[in-house]
């Protein structure tokens, strides 16, 4: 190849954008260690990337350590997930989520708090 040629192929690969990133989360409510009042709790997540909403998943891991999935609202905004949590009891409560990016990476973590 020329040099003009490798320049080229360079140049075009500095400025692509970088979209291999995971998913991170970047705000979460409840907010992670926080109280909230119960029973029903709103959730929403915020992460750094368009998240493919009808293929992620939710779930509470309740003070006994039973797990229930929640059901994921309609998203209104690609980034965000929401969903509500109900008849939730005074203890530690940890929320599991689970996402699929834009960019076909699943990013899972957790979120504990407290119903006070």
């Amino acid at each position: 190849m020329t040099r003009k040629v490798l320049a080229l192929l360079a140049l075009s690969l500095c400025t692509l954008p970088q979209g291999s990133a995971h998913a991170v989360l970047l705000d979460a409510s409840p907010a992670a260690n926080g109280t909230v009042a119960g029973p029903d709790v709103p959730i929403q997540l915020r992460f750094n990337a368009r998240i493919d909403g009808t293929r992620s998943q939710l779930r509470v891991v309740f003070p006994d350590q039973s797990v229930h999935p929640l059901k994921l609202q309609a998203q209104s905004t690609p980034a965000i997930i929401e969903s509500q949590a109900t008849g939730l009891s005074r203890g530690a409560y940890r929320l599991q989520w689970q996402v699929l990016a834009g960019d076909g990476h699943i990013t899972r973590g957790e979120v504990p708090f407290q119903v006070r």
